[in-house]
């Protein structure tokens, strides 16, 4: 297998009918799904006179969206997920990247595309899936076509916030999906409920295993994120069964109540990841879904997706942290020190990743590629890449990996190194506090702890005071209605530094 379409053309004789994805409005058949791509790939493959460019989907989370990116598949280009909620200044900084390409768009975006002077690069996606099929031109493509070809550019953001184009191929995409829908078990009655948007990489979850068993991706409204009570309810009225969700998605819903008014039904599967997973949320999930099966997940955009797991399989102190357990198949871990060398077994190390799941690295941008996706320190003897992912873990004795810290999240304060996950750890714990984020203001040399729940930050302060050193004692308290989250649902630590600070600066002056 060498292409990601085999999966939909191998399952289509006996699911033609079924629904393949479904959102609130709108749902599409593995039928529509198979004609539609199919003209969207002629039309593309005529506008560009068979170059190989990005093709730069720009559409709201909806199903034609995912039809379209599979419609550039069969173009022999590649697409780029982007929607019209990403900021303007981060969409052209992302064109600006990308050089040269063309954009399917729907009538929603026509306004902000034609704004930034892009219209006449731009084509409607009911044009173009409209198009009649040319099915001696979508062969000729297919036979060129190698497992190495891009298949998609997904960009993401560096501590700096500039945008990186992660360039990943054919090839790795299917590796990543056969080891993926074993760990799931996925089958044709698996119904995924979709909680990533689609310009992330947290989607492939949903979208390939569907097309490769037959089975259904429904895809959640963003909104009913905030208010857990319906999205319970929507889980139920969809039949899902699966969930892959951010860890903070689900800390929302248990750290609010909602198993109080509203239980999920269905759920058999629940994976999570992106975030560490308080054990404390953890533990009310488990315990509304005893039967479930419930997965941590680990790995990053550069290398596809997920690289890691662990099934839950024994009780956790609210002071622990869930493994992330072992490599999937075909994945080999590496924990380097600073000097790049192995560490010894216990001790942390940076997470870097070899295999087939390693991307192609960064889109026109050798010299970011370069730094992070190094020739494996450990032979020398021919050309191997691996990515250094900025991670820290350790293995247990039970020889199964824990993820310690980001890099960046590792402060050194009052001459000591501390993890800013440790003084979340032991604020979450306390009774009544749902969710927790801390940062560092390195100018100010300051710790900073936000919380959610119904706990005072007086009464806070004076649990901490009991259960942590002086030294890790947060300068500041701060009680918020709701943690801000990044748009693939992560809890946005770089808008809670930045309204803190601008709420000092307001203070100071």
């Amino acid at each position: 297998m060498k292409n990601v379409l085999e999966y939909l053309e191998n399952t289509l004789p006996s699911s033609a009918s079924k629904v393949c994805y479904r959102d609130k409005k709108t749902s599409v058949t593995f039928e529509e799904v198979y004609t539609d791509a199919r003209s969207i790939g002629t039309f593309i493959a005529r506008k560009t006179g068979g170059r190989r460019v990005p093709v730069v989907v720009f559409m709201p989370k909806k199903v034609q969206t995912v039809v379209a990116f599979l419609g550039a598949a069969y173009s022999g280009c590649y697409y780029v997920p982007m929607d019209s909620e990403m900021p303007a200044s981060r969409i052209e900084l992302i064109f600006g990247n990308l050089r040269d390409f063309i954009i399917i768009a729907d009538k929603s975006a026509t306004a902000a595309i034609e704004k930034m002077g892009y219209s006449d690069r731009s084509y409607l996606y009911e044009e173009a899936a409209e198009c009649d099929i040319d099915d001696s031109l979508l062969a000729g493509i297919r036979e060129k076509q190698i497992d190495t070809d891009p298949l998609y550019i997904v960009f993401t953001s560096g501590s700096t916030g500039a945008p990186k184009g992660v360039c990943a191929c054919h090839r790795s995409v299917i590796d990543y999906i056969e080891q993926l829908s074993k760990i799931l078990k996925v089958d044709k009655d698996t119904v995924f409920g979709n909680q990533s948007p689609l310009y992330t990489d947290a989607c492939l979850k949903e979208i390939y295993p569907t097309l490769k068993f037959g089975a259904q991706a429904v895809f959640i409204p963003k909104m009913l994120f905030s208010f857990p009570v319906r999205l319970i309810e929507f889980l139920n009225g969809y039949k899902i069964n699966t969930v892959c969700w951010v860890a903070s998605a689900l800390s929302i819903v248990s750290g609010l109540g909602t198993f109080d008014t509203v239980r999920p039904e269905h759920l058999r599967t629940v994976a999570f990841g992106s975030e560490v997973f308080p054990i404390k949320q953890f533990n009310k999930w488990r315990a509304v879904l005893p039967a479930a099966r419930f997965i941590n997940l680990y790995g990053p955009t550069e290398c596809t997706g997920m690289s890691c797991y662990y099934e839950v399989d024994r009780e956790f102190a609210e002071t622990d942290a869930i493994p992330i357990g072992r490599p999937f198949d075909n994945t080999e871990i590496i924990l380097l020190g600073d000097d790049k060398k192995e560490v010894a077994f216990g001790d942390v190390g940076e997470i870097c990743i070899r295999g087939t799941c390693v991307t192609h690295g960064y889109y026109n941008n050798p010299e970011k590629t370069a730094e992070c996706f190094i020739q494996n320190p450990l032979q020398n003897n021919y050309p191997e890449l691996i990515y250094c992912t900025g991670d820290l873990a350790k293995y247990n004795e039970q020889g199964e990996l824990v993820f310690v810290s980001r890099k960046d999240y590792q402060i050194k304060h009052m001459g000591y190194r501390i993890e800013l996950g440790e003084i979340e750890i032991a604020a979450g714990i306390m009774q009544n506090v749902a969710m927790t984020a801390a940062i560092y203001l390195k100018d100010k040399q300051q710790i900073i702890l936000f919380y959610t729940g119904d706990t005072e930050k007086d009464d806070l302060l004076a649990y901490l005071k009991e259960k942590l050193p002086r030294y890790m004692i947060p300068a500041d308290i701060v009680k918020l209605a709701f943690l801000p989250q990044t748009a693939n649902g992560k809890i946005d630590r770089v808008t809670l530094t930045k309204n803190y600070t601008e709420q000092l600066t307001r203070t100071e002056e």
